[in-house]
């Protein structure tokens, strides 16, 4: 079995020291799926909700969440982000939100994109549930990852 990098010898976990890695770019790309009725995806689409303009609250949320990992993912080092977009595509069914994280610095951003995804679905549901309570959020994945020792990864 491969050396767990979150325990130590003694089996504590930590956070990993990443003093020694060379800053390189890196990026992160992540996705998530809200499910909805025609008239709920009808009334996000033309603004119409009470509660406001759903879609601007979850691209804020999920920017404030991507640059709050580390305070709520145990161990996530707290990074200086350069760059988060949080973006969303109408589909027949409901939402897809697309985030993306990036920096210069010396460990990966995926749970900072998966962390955006996650909660820019959390807030469209929040703020639609008055017309809807069985939304379903699914499908929350990592797409691609670049820069770093590992290099790139795609889906």
């Amino acid at each position: 079995m491969s050396k767990l990098t979150h325990i130590d010898e003694k089996g504590a976990a930590h956070m990993v020291d990443i003093s020694a890695k060379q800053d390189t770019v890196r990026e992160a790309n992540a996705e998530g799926f809200i499910s909805m009725k025609p008239d709920v995806l009808d009334a996000i689409r033309a603004n119409s909700m009470k509660k406001g303009d759903v879609l601007s609250t979850a691209r804020i949320a999920g920017i404030m969440a991507a640059k709050k990992t580390s305070d709520i993912i145990p161990l996530c080092h707290p990074l200086a982000l350069s760059k988060v977009t949080v973006d969303f595509i109408f589909q027949n069914a409901g939402i897809t939100v697309h985030s993306m994280a990036r920096l210069t610095g010396k460990t990966g951003v995926e749970m900072e994109a998966l962390t955006a995804a996650s909660v820019a679905l959390l807030t469209i549901y929040d703020m639609s549930k008055a017309m809807q309570k069985d939304m379903v959020i699914s499908d929350i994945r990592l797409l691609s990852k670049s820069g770093g020792k590992s290099g790139d990864w795609t889906a």
